[in-house]
């Protein structure tokens, strides 16, 4: 076990917080479990060069509670759980590391199942599992789930659509323009399912790769040079899709989207960026509830995976988007609040019945 500086960072929440060391294959991880209340933490494990330990740690412990709310809301009897390894994936990633990672998630004893997140992938997971019981998101050779990026794709799809239906009336983005932040494992495959639906879509990405890509398997997608030129552009929808923090006070301002559905995690920058949506008459769909359907994908492996079992719950994000929108109008609150609150209710109601004695 390593020794990291967590001055300034609130852990106040979390039921345990975990710090992992191994010297000789440098792994340096966090697990942060948030909430068990409705069954073991589930969310996936972010490789990723932080710029220091206290950024890593901020990270995971935000991760961490986003997960218990995203799995709560999408109906699961899970908690929330995440992992980060402080690293360069392209250079420290290995065999050693990966299955001295899962060495950690082992000694948790099933309080925490991993996944895939930024920097890790289905390979990875087959690694950490040869350590661990308690990996999921792992490939079809091995009798996982495979990619879950394809129900995250899925169910922001869905999401999107409620909000569309609550803003113009029809739940389609045909004949509308989204903007896509992001073309890697999530928005490549939304981009697939709005072109489909006979949406416009313009997008772009700081990965020559990913722009490669969409230049051979959709053409018709509009690429521009950078985010700043995405958000100015003429959008009825802006998908963020990368990485967390994409509102913030310089980005908000400048959106001519009338909504915000995207694939990343943690999209608002700091509280109070979804009252500054709200003022602008941007609808926000909140994240956590849009992207669950990579969760619900590993999470149905847990039980044996059936993939059109886990696509119908993803499809599910549809009625969940719209009932939250409803609540949102009916209580006069942005949808990042009612969102809350059915999570929390969620949670407390079904938490409370772990307090029944079983013998």
């Amino acid at each position: 076990m390593g020794v990291f500086d967590t001055e300034g960072t609130d852990a106040s929440g979390h039921e345990q917080v975990v710090f992992c060391q191994d010297r000789q294959t440098g792994l340096k991880a966090i697990i942060g479990i948030y909430s068990t209340a409705l069954g073991p933490a589930l969310g996936g494990t972010r490789f990723y060069p932080y710029e220091s330990e206290d950024a890593a740690l901020a990270d995971v412990l935000k991760l961490s509670r986003g997960m218990a709310y995203k799995n709560a809301l999408a109906g699961l009897d899970l908690g929330g759980g995440k992992a980060v390894i402080w690293g360069d994936p392209a250079r420290a990633k290995s065999e050693g590391l990966l299955r001295a990672y899962g060495r950690f998630v082992e000694s948790l004893h099933g309080r925490y199942y991993t996944a895939c997140d930024v920097g890790t992938y289905v390979p990875d997971m087959d690694v950490i599992a040869r350590e661990t019981r308690y990996a999921t998101g792992r490939s079809v050779e091995h009798g996982g789930a495979g990619d879950s990026s394809i129900l995250t794709a899925w169910g922001v799809f869905q999401g999107m659509r409620a909000a569309a239906e609550h803003t113009w009336g029809r739940p389609t983005l045909a004949g509308r323009t989204v903007g896509i932040a992001g073309l890697g494992k999530v928005g490549k495959y939304l981009a697939g399912h709005l072109i489909s639906d006979g949406a416009t879509v313009l997008a772009t990405d700081v990965n020559e790769a990913a722009l490669s890509w969409a230049r051979t398997t959709y053409p018709q997608i509009e690429l521009v040079a950078d985010t700043q030129a995405l958000i100015t552009s003429d959008l009825d929808v802006y998908a963020p899709c990368a990485l967390g923090g994409a509102l913030d006070d310089d980005t908000v301002p400048l959106l001519r989207a009338k909504v915000v559905t995207g694939g990343a995690n943690n999209q608002l920058a700091h509280p109070g960026i979804e009252k500054t949506l709200a003022e602008r008459g941007i609808l926000y769909t909140p994240d956590y509830l849009v992207n669950a359907g990579g969760v619900i994908q590993v999470a149905d492996e847990i039980e044996g995976f059936n993939f059109e079992r886990a696509k119908l719950r993803a499809t599910g994000i549809f009625d969940t988007t719209r009932r939250i929108l409803q609540m949102a109008d009916s209580d006069s609150v942005a949808p990042a609040v009612a969102a809350d609150r059915l999570a929390e209710q969620r949670m407390a109601e079904v938490g409370r019945l772990r307090s029944i004695y079983l013998s």
